[in-house]
């Protein structure tokens, strides 16, 4: 182990953890040397199973032999293994850790959404959901209902973002995922992308023809793409003008929807339950 005692805040290496913005960490000029961190010994533990590389370890002194004895047994001898004093770390990162434990680690290599749907059935993109804790549910629920993989558009909250990799609780390292841009830069294109990729698009939306989310037609669909937006705005008309159906999950009391994380768990049984 590389033990790295802290004794002032002023070190570059520590700038992942403390002075770096989600966007630098991402480091979109040059993609290899992005890094995101992961937040409490659970989720550390999830991204070293899924095969993710760590650069670094943050623990409170007392984890070294506690928490995160399992993590650092786990860690190639040249990663370093930063520690110091609760209230030393608090100042650093500017925030309490999270059963004290904190990993950055390298951003995996982006895929296409070709190579990420190969053999999907059910697939998921998030159009302009920019909320990280409604993104790190969504994730969390896909992971636990059957979801096959989840694409994003450029507008949505990045699932390595510090937050959302926390509330879903590792979830974002177990499903497929990646960026979805459309060819010709349009709302409506990236629904023809999908199409063209053999999938039967549905828009979550309210519109007169639209159809419920427990319809038996969308449990028989065989390749199928929810395509969900946020919950202020919903959906572009451009989308669901494009989809090929639109489906909505019935409400009472006058309650027009649900919170986007809430809805996507109930859609993502309805479909999925069958297989």
């Amino acid at each position: 182990m590389k033990e790295i005692e802290i004794t002032s805040l002023e070190r570059d290496e520590l700038q992942a953890y403390s002075t770096l913005t989600e966007a630098q960490l991402r480091n979109r000029l040059e993609p290899a040397k992005g890094v995101f961190i992961a937040e409490s010994p659970k989720v550390i533990k999830v991204a070293l199973d899924a095969g993710l590389e760590p650069v670094s370890l943050l623990c409170e002194r007392k984890h070294i032999q506690g928490d995160a004895r399992d993590i650092i047994a786990r860690l190639p001898e040249d990663v370093p293994v930063y520690t110091g004093s609760r209230e030393l770390l608090a100042r650093l990162t500017g925030y309490t850790l999270t059963r004290g434990v904190l990993c950055a680690m390298r951003r995996p290599q982006a895929l296409s959404p070709e190579e990420v749907c190969r053999g999907a059935r059910r697939i998921v993109v998030l159009h302009g959901v920019c909320d990280t804790t409604n993104v790190g549910a969504i994730f969390r629920s896909a992971a636990a209902l059957g979801i096959d993989a989840l694409l994003m558009t450029r507008d949505s909250c990045d699932p390595l973002n510090r937050r959302a990799v926390r509330v879903s609780m590792g979830s974002v390292f177990l499903v497929p995922w990646t960026w979805l841009d459309a060819e010709d830069g349009t709302a409506a294109g990236t629904v023809h992308k999908l199409q063209e990729m053999g999938f039967t698009t549905a828009a979550m939306a309210l519109r007169k023809d639209d159809i419920n989310i427990n319809d038996p037609l969308l449990r028989q669909t065989e390749r199928l793409a929810l395509i969900m937006g946020t919950e202020g705005d919903g959906l572009p008309d451009a989308v669901i003008d494009a989809a090929n159906l639109v489906v909505k999950i019935p409400m009472h009391h006058g309650v027009d929807s649900l919170n986007v994380g809430n809805a996507a768990a109930i859609a993502f049984w309805e479909i999925c339950s069958s297989r």
